[in-house]
């Protein structure tokens, strides 16, 4: 389907409660092939693709949290299928907290994974890692369709998001805030994202 000029490519599997996946950054849909398989025996799975992302198209802008957020937002009422479960892996947990802020309407549960509120939530050494890629990409790989994707998904991660954490107390649906004991998001800014979302649990 097309929202803002831009082609989004989704698919739905099996049958039951929405239940809508966020993959993460550089992405797409084949990342949840286990997930998509276990839960499609339950619910009705949802998986799109992000823009500039998998089989959706590019954009010509910058590429936001906020504007994937809004596509997701955008397919929800596509589909007519809202309120969804929402779970989010990496830049997708940011985007199902973010559904949650400016969607709650189209929200029923959220689990988000590895999420962060500014790029100070991820790791130092992911960090460096990011600006060491992106100042080893020549002139000539920025200027491929697929060299154009990496630089905006790598200046996504060194740049944004940019969430208030109070933000994150207008989310009211359940909420499981998940992340590993050796995650790419240091711990403590896991536990912010906890404390500030009220119905909320915690899962490392």
């Amino acid at each position: 389907f097309s929202h803002g000029g831009i082609q989004l490519y989704y698919e739905i599997y099996g049958a039951g409660e929405p239940l809508l996946l966020v993959h993460g950054n550089g992405g797409s849909i084949a990342d949840f092939k286990a997930q998509i398989d276990y839960f499609r025996k339950r619910y009705e799975v949802i998986a799109m693709d992000s823009r500039d992302q998998g089989r959706s198209g590019d954009s010509p802008d910058v590429l936001t949290y906020e504007v994937m957020t809004d596509d997701l937002a955008a397919l929800i009422d596509h589909l007519k299928c809202g309120p969804v479960n929402v779970l989010g892996w990496s830049d997708g947990a940011i985007e199902a907290l973010l559904l949650g802020i400016r969607h709650p309407e189209n929200v029923k549960k959220i689990a988000a994974m590895a999420a962060n509120l500014n790029p100070n939530g991820i790791h130092p050494a992911i960090h460096a890692w990011v600006e060491s890629n992106l100042r080893s990409m020549s002139a000539a790989d920025g200027e491929t369709p697929q060299g154009k994707r990496e630089v905006k998904l790598m200046e996504l991660m060194l740049h944004e998001p940019q969430i208030d954490p109070k933000t994150l107390e207008s989310i009211k649906v359940p909420t499981l805030v998940l992340a590993g004991d050796h995650d790419a998001i240091v711990d403590e800014h896991t536990l912010e994202i906890y404390h500030h979302i009220p119905n909320s649990e915690l899962c490392i």
